[in-house]
């Protein structure tokens, strides 16, 4: 029997489930006046289910800027990320908004706060259209110019992309690009981006500093991006490197990118390595 298209409908929106969150609560993009510290982690640890200590002790905090977060692959970069978005619970420390605790929060009540958060590998939503996406990023029914607006910024067309279901039909690029594109919708205080250019062309990934130099430039809140990428580096206000679970080093570009370029450890980044082989 041939499921009809208000089935499709439902079981779509079953399928989301907790990844609509980020995209289904109004916009907002209010500063608090006077508060310098937007987000302060302290203290947090985390350990796996095998009880393998993934962060340890990391005491931190984000005023309103963009931070990029890089280190060597298992420094515990992702898992930072998703105990900021309240994806993941800390095994121990607090994180505070604005002087709130928001430790036990869950990702919804977050996302209320004004939260976003881009997966480093986006997931795909059967029977949901792009337009769907960029309503419940916006908050109410957009046109087709906001749509316009939107998807262009990342690269990608609205009249060839509006009505295309979320599905496998999309390359992972695309899907990327898409989400991208939602979190930029919502203009959300604390926007956190995980590997914004894994699974992306050259191409889109030079459209996508540019957007990133656009969000800097504009900034009104605090933009987290997980990122290798020396380019994403450069136009960051602080850097964050994380090793084996431990900040070693936090603090402004022009304190950090250097050392990293020219540090051994940081041996991720190709182009770091052919411009040092090459000085």
């Amino acid at each position: 029997m041939k499921e009809t298209a208000l089935g499709k409908r439902k079981a779509a929106g079953t399928v989301l489930g907790c990844f609509v969150l980020f995209f289904q609560i109004h916009k907002r993009s209010i500063r608090s006046n006077g508060v310098n510290r937007l987000l302060t982690l302290q203290q947090i640890s985390y350990d796996s289910e095998d009880a393998k200590e993934i962060l340890h002790d990391i005491s931190l905090e984000f005023q309103d800027e963009f931070v990029a977060i890089t280190g060597p692959n298992g420094g515990g970069k992702s898992t930072l990320a998703k105990i900021i978005a309240g994806i993941l619970k800390p095994t121990a420390g607090r994180i505070f908004w604005d002087g709130k605790d928001i430790t036990e929060m869950s990702i919804t009540d977050r996302a209320r706060m004004g939260m976003s958060y881009a997966f480093q590998q986006p997931v795909q939503f059967k029977g949901l259209r792009v337009r769907d996406l960029l309503k419940l990023a916006a908050g109410k029914d957009s046109t087709f110019r906001d749509a316009c607006d939107v998807l262009s910024e990342v690269g990608l067309c609205a009249r060839d992309y509006i009505d295309r279901d979320l599905d496998g039909s999309l390359s992972g690029g695309e899907r990327k690009r898409i989400e991208i594109a939602m979190v930029l919708a919502r203009k959300t205080r604390v926007s956190v981006f995980d590997e914004p250019e894994a699974g992306i062309d050259l191409w889109s990934f030079q459209n996508l500093t540019r957007v990133f130099e656009k969000l800097q430039k504009q900034l009104n809140g605090c933009i987290l991006v997980i990122s290798h990428q020396e380019r994403i580096l450069e136009i960051a206000d602080k850097i964050l490197y994380l090793k084996d679970g431990h900040v070693e080093r936090y603090g402004s570009r022009a304190e950090i990118l250097p050392s990293l370029l020219q540090s051994a450890e940081h041996g991720t980044c190709q182009v770091m390595k052919e411009k040092m082989e090459g000085a």
